[in-house]
């Protein structure tokens, strides 16, 4: 088995895709081609910053006199509150803002809806084959890959999962890459096949490829492929839903499943599990559409995987006749990209759920979201802006302005803190503050009472969304100065005290 057969061998035919100029490579060093992002997210801020200032500059300048705070007695407690409100000058200029804000982020969301609806859907059409055999009630056949390194530790659990499938998968394989342990030996163990990648230096998605090259010959239409880490539990009726939507709708390209992080790791296991439970939210809202096809779990149509093959160098970045672009540091948000590029249609019902693993140390969690944020970054590099990457820039962009806003007004608390020789607190202010927190609380709830806990304690929360941000601003520079980065293996504790 090869990893660099061409796109032929690949798909198992020839595609016309293959007839048409090829576009330049991913370069071999991504982080010089990720230089105009890293410009247009400066400039953004930088913006962010001036409106800022300018908003304070005029509360400086409107400034009136307060009046004195009074003393409330709460028992033996005594506090200062005042009760005068800020200037109407800063007021309306805030107000102001949130409408323009608003406005903006509404406009563009719906601009980004408008252009990123199937692009290229007319030109994908006319080269992909019919979908033969293909009926509204014709069935699916599934076939599952697991890819593993050196995975002996959770990979029963993932594999016994799948035994527990209402729908039971068709094929199982374990593509164990570089393994050195039990890896393939549990695989066999539990009935399942097994294939080793060879020679394979591009981590996941080389040796996804080279399975792929094994198994993308011997599919037809109907096949669909799902790709999940070995670290991962589906739920129950994952596949039964994932089947019939791919059957209810012929043109599905693909369905992506709704994650949530595993019980335990205390306080920053609950800080994951508050996020993914946010993000969960977030597709429900969206009724389904995807923002990433993740890598945790998710289903393709074979025919689909094939014409990505085919696409690579013509119309997306990449190796001609591979599924998985090697160069990308998050393969599951850069083939999301390859998809939409290409007018994939794709779907995560809230049905499918995934319990997926929780970094345990914050060393740990600084590898796996550096990687995933450089990844992103370099990827929409990669691709440039087009119809299918415009709210994905708008949401990089999103991320600047939230790093700046936040840590701002941090700053401009800490020094209000430091300049008064006494608390006094503003009814205003604190009721602004708990419209925030209620948010924090509600967008929390399904994460059960520890969730809704961490938000109701709001400061643990913000400290870790500070943490989200250094992480973002560490790879803006990182990309800036052209520092090279890896794929950064996280070591698990079974692994780590095994060794």
């Amino acid at each position: 088995m090869s990893d660099s057969d061409g796109a032929r061998s690949t798909t198992g035919r020839p595609h016309k895709f293959a007839e048409l100029p090829t576009v330049p490579q991913r370069r071999e060093d991504p982080t010089i081609a990720s230089g105009r992002l890293v410009v247009a997210l400066v400039v953004a801020v930088v913006v962010c910053i001036a409106a800022f200032a300018a908003a304070i500059g005029e509360f400086f300048a409107n400034e009136a006199t307060e009046a004195s705070p009074t003393v409330v007695q709460f028992g033996p407690f005594e506090m200062l509150v005042s009760r005068s409100l800020p200037p109407m000058e800063l007021i309306a200029i805030a107000v102001l803002a949130l409408i323009a804000v608003a406005g903006a982020a509404i406009s563009f969301e719906l601009i980004a809806a408008l252009l990123s609806v199937n692009p290229k859907r007319t030109l994908l059409s006319s080269y992909r084959e019919p979908a033969e055999g293909m009926s509204p009630d014709g069935e699916v056949r599934v076939t599952i890959l697991v890819p593993a390194h050196n995975e002996e530790f959770s990979l029963p659990v993932t594999l016994g999962a799948l035994k527990k499938q209402t729908r039971a998968p068709d094929r199982v394989i374990v593509v164990a890459d570089n393994c050195t342990d039990r890896t393939v030996e549990i695989a066999h163990e539990m009935g399942y096949e097994a294939i080793e990648s060879v020679d394979n230096v591009h981590k996941k998605g080389g040796a996804l490829n080279q399975a792929l090259a094994v198994i993308l010959p011997d599919t037809d239409a109907r096949d669909v492929i799902m790709v999940m880490d070995a670290d991962t539990s589906l739920s129950p009726r994952f596949l039964e839903v994932g089947a019939q939507r791919f059957v209810q709708d012929p043109e599905l390209t693909s369905v992506g499943g709704v994650f949530y992080g595993e019980d335990g790791n205390g306080l920053i296991g609950q800080f994951q599990r508050n996020e993914y439970t946010r993000y969960s939210l977030q597709i429900r809202q969206r009724h389904g559409r995807v923002f990433v096809l993740t890598g945790t779990a998710s289903m393709f149509r074979a025919d689909a995987l094939m014409d990505v093959a085919a696409a690579r160098g013509v119309f997306i970045p990449g190796e001609t006749g591979k599924v998985y672009d090697t160069a990308a540091l998050t393969e599951d948000n850069e083939l999301t990209l390859a998809l939409k590029s290409l007018g994939a249609t794709m779907t995560s019902p809230i049905e499918c759920m995934v319990t997926t693993e929780i970094m345990p140390t914050w060393k740990n969690l600084w590898t796996q979201r550096k990687r995933w944020q450089r990844g992103a970054l370099e990827n929409l590099s990669a691709y440039g802006l087009t119809r299918a990457t415009i709210r994905y820039w708008g949401q990089q962009v999103g991320i600047g302005y939230g790093t700046v806003a936040l840590n701002l007004a941090i700053l401009l608390m800490l020094i209000t803190f430091m300049a008064v020789d006494s608390w006094i607190w503003f009814p205003f202010w604190v009721i602004i503050g708990f419209i925030f927190l209620l948010e924090r609380v509600i967008t929390a709830w399904r994460g059960g009472w520890k969730a809704r806990l961490l938000a109701v304690l709001l400061f643990p929360e913000l400290a870790y969304d500070v943490f989200l941000q250094v992480v973002f601003v560490k790879c803006l520079i990182d990309i800036a100065l052209a520092k090279r980065t890896t794929w950064g293996h996280v070591q698990h504790a079974d692994e780590a005290a095994q060794s």
